[in-house]
């Protein structure tokens, strides 16, 4: 496989740029008459070694697969979403590669933080520029750049690629989408922290990894990118609405007005019944990769 990726936008150039290290195979199990692997590979962006799960479903075996890439939540690592919930048996039946990053940088020497919103496992899918945090936080960079040229480069992955994630990494792929115009062919989100600027969780995060300037937490709130976004990819987006954090951290109305006062295309379910735990990630993430898997056969 070939790791150069084309774009028009300077968001994805880093892509060419990062050489990735090659990744050592940790665990493979059979799944669905394809593969659930584990590796690790040293991340040049983050300055410490990376796990991630990649799916192969069985079509991969014949010729390149266009690749889905789930962002974990708070706390999370890459095992949360290989192990509870239930894709592999959706992607083989679609012939989709699906990625899951861990949520930050581990190890020895990386800064972290007692609290469980803020340190490893709460690395919000941006680039610090506070410290202790700028040298190794820029989850942004790895996920949107050095971590799909290895992918590319090392797997039988089409150049076709999706996006979505939950809660904290709901966040994640919204922002990454809407800030990258052109490299997704979908973007969903379960139960994501839509407008992190006004969320207790969002602003302890961005007031510790980008400081006070409120025009850096801007560039990081899928809230405020989506008025300026200049491509109308179709957003679907489910919540529980016995989720525990809805009202307190997700505040998916405020997600929904910025939708509509731009047109944006936005389909928010709000599912009776359901919380925030991965019972909810189960019962929904088929539909989601029916969404991502229509948008990335065209």
């Amino acid at each position: 496989m070939v790791g150069v990726l084309t774009t028009t936008t300077r968001e994805v150039v880093l892509c060419s740029e990062v050489m990735p290290s090659s990744p050592t195979l940790v665990s493979s199990n059979r799944s669905f008459g394809g593969e659930q692997q584990v590796f690790r590979h040293d991340s040049s962006v983050l300055g410490c070694s990376m796990n991630f799960g990649v799916y192969l479903p069985p079509q991969a075996a014949s010729g390149p697969c266009p690749v889905v890439y789930w962002l974990s939540g708070l706390t999370c690592t890459e095992q949360n979403f290989i192990t509870k919930a239930g894709a592999q048996a959706h992607a083989a039946r679609l012939g989709l590669i699906l990625v899951a990053p861990d949520t930050s940088p581990r190890g020895e020497g990386v800064p972290d933080d007692d609290a469980f919103d803020l340190g490893c496992g709460a690395g919000f899918y941006l680039n610090a520029t506070q410290e202790p945090w700028a040298r190794q936080y820029r989850m942004y960079d790895y996920v949107v750049s050095e971590l799909p040229g290895l992918i590319e480069a090392h797997f039988p992955a089409a150049e076709r690629r999706s996006i979505l994630g939950h809660s904290m990494g709901g966040h994640g792929a919204l922002v990454i989408a809407l800030r990258n115009p052109g490299r997704y062919r979908a973007v969903s989100a379960v139960a994501p922290i839509t407008a992190p600027s006004q969320v207790p969780w969002g602003q302890k995060a961005f007031r510790a990894y980008l400081g006070e300037d409120q025009g850096a937490w801007a560039e990081f709130d899928a809230s405020q990118l989506v008025r300026v976004a200049k491509e109308r990819l179709p957003l679907l987006v489910d919540v529980g609405d016995k989720d525990q954090f809805l009202e307190r951290e997700l505040k998916p109305e405020i997600f929904r007005r910025a939708c509509e006062e731009v047109g944006h295309p936005l389909t928010l379910r709000m599912q009776p019944g359901y919380d925030h735990s991965y019972y909810t990630i189960a019962t929904f993430i088929g539909d989601h990769l029916e969404h991502h898997a229509a948008a990335l056969s065209k």
